[in-house]
């Protein structure tokens, strides 16, 4: 009686997970698709091919491309402070890289334009310089580096907590210095909590849209990623323009889903 009452308490838990999981996200991807080839495969197809689809697409790459590497350096080398390096202050650093995870993207972004805006703290010296913050691709690439900051240090931590220093004091032992240590054998240690988080971020910065919202302008040609390419679409009654650029986004997020499995499963292995 037991027995068969675990199997049904199993199977009506699967039941619900999978229903759920159809729900929230099968479902909503599939009439994604549905909505961008309803009348056929040019109009999707012309509007993210247009020249502002073209440059939404490649500065969303841009983004990931300078964000996530400065990202990772970061990440991982605020996790070799926090763990192997406890200095005065390691619980502020830390409470300061989880920010990101319970301020609004909005917020941060509006933080960005009292910094940076017209009459912002930085705004004057930035000025003199030729600098130009906002609207521009140097305040979008703060507001994506500021939005996907912990993930990096996050998968990384644990990591280094796990493996202990025994190996690394060894490497010392026989004369390999800091650096050394460092490329020969913390890093290989490290580097599916590093993947993973790599994998987070660039998620995180693909979809990002509150905070570059707010510093970027959303300037058609210009400052215009894919999340922001879609809203301006949809806004504009283009439909098909804004299914067709959100397929993009979704393809681009299954290929990171993709990946982060992938590394998960060589983790495990």
């Amino acid at each position: 009686m037991s027995t068969h009452s675990g199997n049904g308490s199993r199977w009506g838990l699967r039941f619900l997970g999978l229903g759920y999981v159809l729900l929230l996200l099968l479902l909503p991807l599939a009439l994604i698709f549905y909505k961008t080839f309803e009348h056929g495969l040019a109009p999707p197809i012309d509007a993210i091919t247009s020249p502002d689809g073209l440059h939404a697409l490649k500065l969303t790459l841009i983004m990931v491309a300078i964000a996530v590497p400065l990202n990772t350096i970061f990440g991982v080398g605020c996790a070799l402070l926090l763990v192997r390096h406890r200095v005065r202050g390691s619980g502020i650093i830390d409470a300061i890289i989880n920010l990101p995870f319970a301020i609004s993207p909005v917020v941060i972004g509006l933080s960005l334009f009292l910094l940076y805006g017209t009459k912002g703290w930085l705004e004057p010296t930035l000025a003199e310089a030729g600098i130009k913050v906002l609207f521009s691709v140097p305040g979008m690439v703060l507001a994506s580096i500021f939005v996907s900051l912990p993930f990096v240090v996050r998968e990384t931590v644990p990591v280094l907590q796990e493996i202990g220093t025994e190996q690394e004091q060894a490497a010392s032992t026989l004369g390999a210095n800091a650096w050394q240590t460092f490329w020969r054998v913390t890093l290989p240690a490290i580097r599916w909590g590093v993947a993973y988080g790599v994998v987070l971020t660039t998620a995180r910065v693909l979809g990002e849209f509150g905070a570059v919202t707010i510093v970027s302008g959303s300037i058609s040609g210009q400052t215009q990623t894919l999340p922001l390419f879609v809203e301006k679409q949809y806004q504009n009654f283009n439909q098909t323009g804004a299914y067709g650029a959100s397929l993009v986004l979704a393809m681009l997020a299954l290929i990171t889903l993709f990946a982060m499995n992938l590394l998960k499963r060589k983790e495990d292995a």
